[in-house]
């Protein structure tokens, strides 16, 4: 039986995941459709009701609701009932259950690129407290870093992602000025803010200075691909990770759970690339 699945959000008719899902089935010969369900806030009852009809074999959930579609499931997994957050959901017998794959899905892509970095003495630096680093904290906390620390623009958002970490992790938190001033301190910085995204590339988080050679610099963003904060870390001789890999990892694992298949990414994540650069 053909695979029936989608995604559900407001506004998503810019989403790059029917691509990536379609690539996936035709790589593993799986024959179905992944469909966007794009939902105005008001109607979101209506529209889950909908979906529950269709029998969807699973479908993922972005912004605004991977809170609100929390009250309508049946089960939540345990990482994502701890993050408060799902972005994908799986139809197990007629039961809904929740994950969340941004985080596993972001350290899978990371590993792939700079195994070296997971170390009991690096340092991790994460900028921002939002939903994505969320996700992306907790998953962090589960790696054998020595510290992982958060700096955001507002200290009480940044201590709210102590609830989900890890009691050996240490972490202090840090304002954007603090963290420019110690960036010297760390072998791995996370951008999870929405600073330097389309149109305004231009803009950065904080400034790169003081950064330390070698340094690993990721940016969740991926429009542009290779954003200013990414450019700047480049010039001080860090090391880059692009947002694509991310995006793409964290949809693998959706797969993996709808289906019980692992698809190779290595002619997906180039191809991937080239698509959104053709795009910039």
């Amino acid at each position: 039986m053909p695979l029936k699945l989608g995604l559900i959000g407001y506004p998503i008719n810019h989403s790059l995941s029917p691509w990536i899902h379609n690539e996936f089935m035709q790589r593993l010969g799986i024959e179905g459709e992944y469909l966007l369900y794009e939902v105005p806030e008001a109607n979101l009852g209506t529209m889950i009701n909908h979906i529950k009809e269709m029998k969807l074999n699973g479908f993922n959930v972005t912004v605004p609701y991977k809170q609100a579609i929390i009250p309508y499931l049946d089960f939540l997994d345990s990482d994502a009932e701890k993050i408060g957050a799902v972005n994908t959901v799986v139809n197990e017998n007629g039961k809904w259950k929740g994950y969340n794959t941004d985080g596993q899905g972001y350290i899978r892509s990371v590993k792939m690129s700079f195994p070296d970095l997971f170390g009991a003495s690096k340092k991790v630096l994460l900028l921002g407290a939002g939903g994505a680093a969320r996700g992306i904290y907790r998953a962090l906390t589960h790696e054998p870093f020595e510290r992982i620390d958060i700096a955001n623009r507002t200290g009480e958002r940044a201590r709210s992602l102590l609830d989900v970490k890890e009691d050996r992790v240490e972490t202090s938190i840090l304002s954007f000025q603090e963290a420019e001033q110690q960036l010297f301190n760390y072998d791995f910085i996370v951008q999870t803010t929405s600073v330097g995204m389309k149109p305004n590339v231009a803009d950065q988080v904080i400034s790169l200075e003081n950064l330390k050679e070698n340094t690993v610099v990721s940016d969740i963003i991926y429009q542009p691909i290779l954003t200013s904060f990414l450019k700047n870390a480049q010039r001080q001789n860090g090391r880059t990770h692009l947002g694509h890999a991310m995006l793409l990892y964290q949809a693998q694992l959706a797969f993996q759970i709808w289906t019980g298949k692992t698809v190779p990414l290595d002619r997906t994540l180039s191809k991937l690339e080239q698509r959104l650069r053709g795009n910039e």
